[in-house]
């Protein structure tokens, strides 16, 4: 069991890897900019799976924001505003 709890961790460090690479090449998202919302990052990163029963797109993209949270922890990223677009910080 630790083996598939060491690749899920592989997964969340690539996926925040991606995420803060995308970022960074967003001109929307840098430092002092207007930031970008969180669906818009996650769709970009091909974080959607589409729209399924009782999993829609918007469902999907919850575990992005503990994502970000975690760059947000880092100190690489901010939220703007409490319930607004994120950035470089």
């Amino acid at each position: 069991m630790k083996e598939f709890a060491a690749r899920g961790n592989n997964i969340r460090t690539q996926a925040k890897a991606l995420v803060f690479e995308f970022m960074q090449s967003s001109d929307l998202c840098q430092h002092g900019r207007e930031g970008m919302r969180l669906s818009p990052i996650f769709r970009a990163c091909g974080f959607d799976w589409g729209e399924y029963k009782k999993a829609t797109s918007s469902n999907q993209q919850y575990w992005v924001v503990a994502l970000m949270r975690e760059l947000e922890a880092e100190g690489k990223v901010e939220r703007v505003t409490e319930s607004g677009p994120w950035r470089l910080r």
